[in-house]
């Protein structure tokens, strides 16, 4: 019986060595970086805290260019704006493609222009693109229904008449209208029931993808996704988010007209009537509803966000929030709405919202890309099917992008 278990924890010890020089041969081009355990890689080396804060500590140690392994998977970090530039600017075409999120990949499954790759991801950016750029086909623009949603979130605040109040709903309205304007031709009261659980799955869902729980399924997916956890609860409420907007592709296929495109929607469904005898057509259902997600998942909660700390900020340094009173008082005045036009005249208005955007720091670590073939970088080689992050945060003025490689590579 002895001799069986010695037998056994010598297979197992073996297997364990076999496994670690496996990684250290088939990675041996890549950055130093610290020894990681067979199948845990540098987990139990990671701040519970947030990934961020362990990275820019390897830094520290490493240099701007280094290697981690997050569970099985190695991950290239590359710190710094130049060594950003480097890869997203001056090798734009290898690194341009998206990567996935474990957790939210079984909703989108690598359709809609967020989560797309190659062919598909370049016709619906080009599209989506195009068709906001002048939106409403020669009726109203973008720029205009910001305008009238600004107008909305006043008299929603001047309601409170001077009271406390938390404006975070109202913000997660605001901007959740001016989507909802664009792609669906349509705004919501903001005490509409449906338009409030709707902005409740989004909060639910960005709270649960940011959770400790999501950041461990992210490591091991491939065994965590049988089991209980957040990430069903991520599934349930976009998959009913997704369900409320094929209603309105419903209703909107009912009543299109051709010849008067409305919104966003009236725009695909007239796309996808033109290449239905296109069997490779990408204008198809699917990548319409994981669209239309990712713009709604995409522009609400950071949007809103961005505008609560900018709120906060101005509060905390009121001579700031004086300054830039006196810049709108002199470019725009009392009468009239701000205008885009108006960013030229007013410099440090335009730099104070800057700030506000770099020391909020909403994604310190963004969505992923891969790189789509072997690539030199630095004297190292990423392999093909790296996964990559850019993160810019006010803890340091450098960004952060991270590489991950799946077993295999």
């Amino acid at each position: 019986m002895e001799l069986s278990v010695f037998l056994l924890l010598a297979l197992l010890s073996g297997l364990l060595i076999l496994l670690a020089r496996g990684h250290q041969k088939a990675h041996g081009h890549l950055p130093p970086g610290p020894r990681p355990l067979p199948f845990l890689g540098n987990l139990l080396q990671m701040d519970r805290r947030g990934l961020l804060k362990s990275f820019l500590r390897l830094r520290d140690k490493y240099g701007d260019v280094f290697t981690v392994y997050l569970g099985s998977r190695p991950v290239v970090m590359l710190c710094g704006t130049e060594a950003i530039r480097e890869a997203l600017v001056d090798q734009a075409e290898a690194f341009s493609g998206r990567g996935k999120i474990a957790v939210v990949d079984q909703v989108f499954q690598g359709y809609g222009v967020a989560f797309a790759n190659g062919e598909r991801w370049k016709v619906l950016r080009r599209f989506s693109l195009a068709t906001m750029k002048d939106f409403g086909m020669g009726k109203r623009s973008v720029e205009d229904r910001i305008q009238e949603e600004a107008q909305c979130l006043v008299e929603e605040l001047r309601k409170s008449q001077g009271a406390l109040q938390d404006p975070t709903i109202i913000f997660h309205s605001t901007t959740a209208n001016v989507i909802c304007s664009i792609i669906l031709g349509k705004r919501f009261d903001y005490r509409d029931p449906e338009f409030v659980k709707l902005l409740d799955m989004f909060y639910q869902s960005f709270a649960l993808i940011s959770s400790f729980s999501s950041q461990v399924f992210e490591f091991f997916s491939d065994i965590l996704k049988y089991f209980p956890g957040t990430h069903r609860q991520v599934y349930r409420n976009l998959q009913e988010v997704k369900d409320f907007i094929g209603l309105s592709v419903e209703k909107h296929r009912e009543t299109l007209d051709p010849s008067t495109p409305r919104d966003f929607i009236d725009a695909y469904l007239i796309r996808m009537d033109k290449e239905k005898s296109n069997p490779e057509s990408e204008f198809h259902q699917q990548n319409l509803l994981n669209t239309m997600l990712a713009l709604f998942f995409g522009g609400t909660e950071t949007t809103s966000t961005t505008l609560r700390y900018g709120f906060l900020l101005l509060l905390k340094y009121p001579h700031i929030t004086e300054k830039v009173h006196k810049e709108i008082d002199q470019v725009i005045g009392l009468h009239r709405p701000p205008a885009l036009n108006d960013r030229a005249k007013m410099p440090y208005t335009d730099a104070v919202i800057h700030e506000i955007q770099r020391f909020g720091d909403l994604l310190p670590i963004g969505l992923p890309h891969v790189v789509n073939k072997d690539t030199q970088f630095r004297g190292y080689i990423i392999p093909k099917l790296c996964l990559t992050h850019v993160t810019l945060t006010h803890q340091t003025p450098s960004t952060l992008t991270t590489f991950w490689m799946p077993l295999g590579h």
